[in-house]
């Protein structure tokens, strides 16, 4: 255990406990058959270990956590075989995730349905939502609230059918045998709600190719 884990651990209060381990067992439940507790808990602290440096509030740690644990155990699933329902799976990159990535990840699960899968992630994660984003988002009908910045992870990027970058450049990871697309978006850090929008159109448009190119009907 590193000295920042360590650290982290100890800083842990008696309701995080319990609520990490109401999520470990939830996650077992769900991964069952499949990863055993030992993987469980693994991927559940170091995913809480992630948020923990920099997140402004504890008391959603745990849930943090358990949300990122899953989408990673569920990406593993992905490589080792143990879970393939032929729905492509698609990753969206930015330097914070919390512009670009998380309105292309809105967009995509908006129209693709539970026609394909997509997740997103940022090579320096920020602390929360750009607010403009949210509310460019929530102008189509898009509700982005409720996410949260967060690092992508070998197992995430390998389970990817495609990676789209946005602006992290060689911070960017690169697997071979992944298809790769870098658009060139503006970044809305700092932008007022009207100057987000040509943006956030710019990405519905590309969402929108995209999904055709992966021939996965849009629902809307």
């Amino acid at each position: 255990m590193t000295d920042i884990s360590a650290r982290i651990q100890q800083e842990i209060t008696l309701d995080q406990q319990l609520a990490l381990h109401t999520a470990a067992t939830r996650l077992a439940a769900e991964f069952d058959g499949i990863y055993g507790t030992e993987t469980i808990k693994r991927f559940l602290h170091s995913s809480y270990d992630q948020f923990a440096t920099a997140a402004s509030i504890p008391n959603y740690l745990p849930l943090l956590a358990e949300r990122f644990a899953r989408q990673r155990l569920r990406a593993l699933a992905r490589v080792e075989g143990h879970h393939r329902d032929g729905r492509p799976v698609v990753l969206f990159l930015c330097t914070h995730n919390a512009g670009r990535s998380q309105m292309a990840l809105g967009f995509f699960v908006h129209l693709a349905g539970d026609h394909a899968v997509a997740w997103s992630g940022g090579s320096e994660p920020g602390i929360e939502i750009n607010p403009s984003a949210i509310a460019a988002m929530a102008e189509r009908g898009i509700d982005i609230s409720e996410e949260f910045p967060k690092p992508w992870t070998d197992e995430v990027v390998r389970a990817a059918d495609v990676v789209v970058t946005m602006g992290c450049g060689d911070a960017c990871p690169v697997f071979p045998g992944t298809r790769y697309e870098n658009w060139d978006i503006d970044d809305p850090a700092g932008l007022s709600v009207a100057d987000v929008r040509p943006i956030r159109d710019e990405i519905e448009r590309r969402v929108r190719r995209l999904l055709d190119e992966l021939d996965v009907p849009a629902t809307r």
